[in-house]
């Protein structure tokens, strides 16, 4: 899991700075000013949670924790939902997009619970990673 994870922040921190500057470049003069700022904190909210998958990869690899594990799906999830509504809504001018945006943000804020558990349950003690002498799953 720690692999398609890492790999998934490859893709993720590409396809946001693409989003970036198609945004920068391509969207200035067709989107309202406002509409422009809902674009950016699309991205913001991308870029973020990208290097937020890279840190769960990593530690996921290094804790052998499912919850580490599930916080990078769960932002994961976030960033297609938060951001790709936001990316969409702004782009086509569907407004009822703006439903699904708080679904992304609470993928994200689950995301970030469930990263402060699995450091909790982290026990750097027992030598091997592990939190609860469960079996790696990277």
């Amino acid at each position: 899991m720690a692999k398609r994870l890492l790999m998934l922040s490859g893709i993720f921190g590409m396809l946001g700075v693409l989003a970036g500057t198609f945004g920068a470049h391509g969207l200035r003069g067709y989107l309202s000013d406002e509409m422009l700022q809902v674009y950016r904190t699309g991205v913001q909210y991308h870029l973020i949670h990208t290097l937020a998958i890279l840190g769960t990869a990593l530690a996921s690899a290094r804790l052998r924790s499912r919850t580490v594990t599930m916080a990078g799906w769960c932002f994961t999830w976030g960033i297609v939902l938060f951001s790709g509504s936001l990316y969409i809504m702004t782009i086509t001018g569907l407004k009822w997009l703006g439903m699904i945006t708080p679904i992304g943000g609470l993928a994200l804020i689950a995301g970030w619970m469930m990263l402060f558990v699995g450091a909790w349950q982290w026990n750097p003690a027992n030598g091997n990673g592990h939190t609860n002498g469960s079996p790696p799953n990277a």
